[in-house]
């Protein structure tokens, strides 16, 4: 039997001096955008602190911040540090699938909640907290990513879910319907290939009933979003789905060919969908909580948390 999306778990919001850790879980990263990045979190009257490898690059494979281990300790040490409020990513690419694996999920169980904030690849990483530590996540900006520390809207919208997520329990954007209504359900997804990707593996989601899907993706060609589409469709995972949020599209084909594609694979399902929502790989991107109870209202363009985000 699928299990449904449930409401996880929410980690404490974070108080000024707080300890963040930023670790590399996939792609190498710019040391320039690193310390910039570094700089806005010392601005929030954050600690941040880097992990020992945030900076390597693998020896033969030089998409990699360096070796999958090194990766997965990085992130399994500062998430067991007890002095450290939330382990932030410096930036996406690829590899936290080939890292996930590698970790002791028993023993960062034990260490108990705390804030995980990421996106693109690092989706692999949200459906694991959610699946093996049953936590909530923020999918937003990334401590090195050019987006966070660019543009204001995307570092204010993070802030404030990170130290005070109650001003921001209703996220607007400036989507339109693409199929109208309301619905409620728990927030899940991130981008569209990873989610692909993850189906059939160990831990994976096996369905996305009672849930309101977040999709969004980067760089790709429509007939690749068709078979991600595809994929997760004829695996039932959008089975009961309640709703679907839409973010950015960056980077592929032009919008009105995607908007087709995304009618045509989604319209199906009768349910509400709201396009162009405002979060992922856009400018000016949004944190969306993922694994909290929330409504959609698709007309609106608007997703009211239940509680919020961070405890």
């Amino acid at each position: 039997m699928n299990t449904p999306v449930r409401p996880l778990l929410r980690p404490s919001r974070l108080a000024p001096g707080a300890r963040v850790a930023v670790v590399a879980p996939s792609g190498p990263v710019s040391e320039e955008r690193l310390q910039a990045g570094l700089d806005i979190l010392r601005g929030w009257d954050l600690d941040p602190v880097v992990a020992p490898h945030v900076l390597d690059r693998h020896g033969q494979f030089d998409y990699l911040a360096g070796s999958d281990a090194d990766r997965a300790a990085d992130l399994e040490t500062a998430w067991c540090d007890p002095s450290v409020a939330a382990v932030l990513c410096a930036r996406g690419g690829y590899g936290a699938q080939r890292m996930v694996g590698l970790l002791d999920w028993e023993a960062m169980r034990a260490a108990g909640p705390k804030v995980f904030v990421g996106f693109s690849d690092v989706t692999v990483m949200h459906e694991a907290f959610a699946t093996r530590l049953g936590l909530a996540t923020l999918y937003g900006p990334m401590a090195a990513g050019i987006d966070f520390i660019k543009n204001a809207r995307a570092q204010e919208h993070l802030r404030a879910t990170l130290f005070e997520p109650e001003s921001v329990r209703t996220i607007t954007s400036t989507g339109s319907a693409l199929v109208p209504g309301r619905a409620r359900g728990v927030t899940f997804g991130g981008c569209l290939c990873l989610l692909a990707a993850e189906a059939g593996t160990p831990h994976a989601r096996t369905s996305a009933r009672g849930g309101l899907l977040c999709l969004e993706d980067v760089g790709e060609e429509t007939y690749r979003l068709d078979r991600c589409l595809t994929q997760l469709l004829r695996a039932g995972l959008f089975d009961g789905v309640r709703g679907v949020l839409l973010g950015s599209w960056q980077e592929c084909e032009p919008y009105e060919r995607v908007r087709a594609l995304l009618s045509d694979r989604l319209g199906g399902l009768g349910v509400p969908v709201v396009e162009e929502f405002g979060f992922g790989h856009g400018e000016g991107a949004l944190t969306i909580p993922l694994g909290v109870g929330a409504e959609l209202d698709a007309d609106a363009g608007t997703l009211t948390l239940d509680e919020p985000a961070l405890a």
